[in-house]
């Protein structure tokens, strides 16, 4: 693929280039022999980054009540999916390369900026893939019973590995693998939702809670956000995996827009319409529950077996994308060379894969809940700084060769169309707890630290 309006400045370390203000895309020239992503198996592996089904959701019932919690899987695709697929659509074809979101901070706010919303954005994506290999155990522990007699951190440990291969092998064979674990782990729903249509009670939709029961809105919204959120991942992947991205990724996006939608909002309508509304039992894993009251004992199993398919979709998905996230950084001059390195074999990024993984496995003792504020406001900070990104390049840059634009010209229509997305992440990031702030605190120190060594060294 060919950069657009290309110069001999794309090879030179943005941080040599802090004070310069950039005109055009930077990003590497490296020749890339690598097999793009078909149509179908791009559409899952958006859809694994984003979502990865119903499962997760059961919190936003307890939380918000049956509905407050169909009007947020009704309305958010609206006033935040959109948004960010637009935002993502614009700037990863107009600044394609393996930095994803990191080229287009940099060339708005320059370098140091480019480095913080990476550093921000790796930290949430891996803080976030620690959580996947611990619920796979906790799916499948019932189902073989010999597990529980190993070490718990010998299994999450191992089960980071295993699910880590199929990235050494390349995209193509994570987009494939993310076909099947798609449908399987979607299939119980079906299921359960062609069961539930006898029981539905339509009134139980506009069931608002308890009455002695508050409301539990940070952990609406977070559960809410966390369920639907990370569409500009996919942008890190766009140079090497994405065939014609200008027609292709916004095509895609809508696909998976309307997947997620619809595998999200079915079982929600079947369960809630089905189900007593004790909302102390709707949490996370209760579709477990739900399968056995309406299809019957046994179907449990089958419930815990998607989860598993699953989040091993979601983690593999993910996996590729921080991956080459990092792969882009090196490129870029931003992290150290080795962070780059590739397969001899499949010329895939597998130290950014090991990396990774090795982070990933070294936090999964956080508990879960703090593992979702954590990710949530971390990402909420880089996206504050994404979105404004997008505002800027488009008055810094206004004749930037942009081959999918978002159909908006003046910048108050497109700050109107943000003002909702800038209100979400500024309520995300206000409700963390004191433990979140001073772990983002002590973090980005680190990574600001981590910043001006690099500088330091590479002068």
């Amino acid at each position: 693929m060919k950069s657009p309006q290309s110069s001999p400045k794309s090879k030179t370390s943005l941080l040599e280039n802090e004070k310069e203000v950039q005109e055009y895309p930077m990003f590497s020239n490296t020749k890339i022999k690598s097999k793009k992503l078909a149509f179908i198996p791009l559409v899952f592996l958006i859809y694994f980054q984003v979502s990865g089904g119903p499962y997760g959701t059961e919190s936003t019932v307890g939380s918000g009540g049956p509905f407050f919690a169909i009007l947020g899987f009704l309305l958010f695709p609206i006033i935040w999916c959109i948004p960010e697929a637009l935002v993502t659509a614009e700037l990863a074809t107009a600044f394609p390369g393996n930095g994803g979101f990191v080229i287009w901070t940099h060339q708005a706010f320059g370098p140091f900026w480019g480095f913080l919303i990476g550093f921000w954005k790796f930290l949430s994506a891996v803080i976030n893939l620690s959580s996947y290999p611990v619920l796979c155990i906790d799916y499948i522990d019932p189902m073989l019973p010999t597990l529980s007699h190993l070490p718990h951190y010998f299994l999450i440990s191992l089960s980071t590995l295993l699910l880590s291969v199929l990235n050494f092998i390349g995209l193509p064979t994570v987009g494939y693998a993310a076909i099947s674990l798609g449908i399987l782990s979607y299939l119980p729903f079906v299921v359960i939702s062609v069961f539930a249509i006898p029981k539905i009670d339509p009134s139980k939709w506009v069931f608002s809670g308890q009455n002695r029961k508050k409301k539990n809105w940070p952990l609406f919204f977070n559960s809410l956000f966390w369920n639907l959120n990370c569409w500009d991942n996919v942008s890190t992947l766009v140079l090497e995996g994405v065939k014609n991205p200008p027609k292709t990724l916004p095509k895609a996006f809508l696909s998976a827009g309307l997947l997620t939608f619809f595998t999200s909002l079915i079982p929600l309508l079947a369960a809630t319409g089905a189900m007593s509304l004790d909302l102390d039992d709707w949490v996370d894993g209760y579709y477990t529950v739900v399968a056995e009251k309406i299809v019957g004992k046994k179907f449990k199993k089958w419930v815990r077996a998607g989860a598993f398919l699953s989040s091993i979709g979601v983690y593999q998905s993910q996996l590729s994308s921080c991956s080459h996230q990092l792969l882009g950084m090196a490129e870029l001059g931003l992290l150290p060379r080795l962070f780059g390195a590739r397969s001899k074999w499949f010329n895939t990024p597998w130290a950014g894969i090991l990396i990774s993984a090795v982070i990933s496995n070294l936090v999964s003792y956080m508990k879960f809940r703090h593992v979702t504020s954590l990710v949530n406001v971390l990402f909420s900070l880089s996206m504050l700084v994404e979105f404004s990104a997008f505002l800027w390049l488009r008055v810094k840059i206004p004749d930037l060769q942009r081959p999918f634009k978002v159909p908006v010209t003046r910048l108050r229509g497109l700050i109107a169309i943000l003002f909702i997305p800038f209100g979400i992440l500024v309520y995300l990031t206000c409700v963390g707890t004191k433990v979140v702030y001073l772990v983002i605190a002590v973090l980005t120190v680190f990574g600001i630290i981590w910043y001006h060594c690099m500088k330091i060294f590479q002068d």
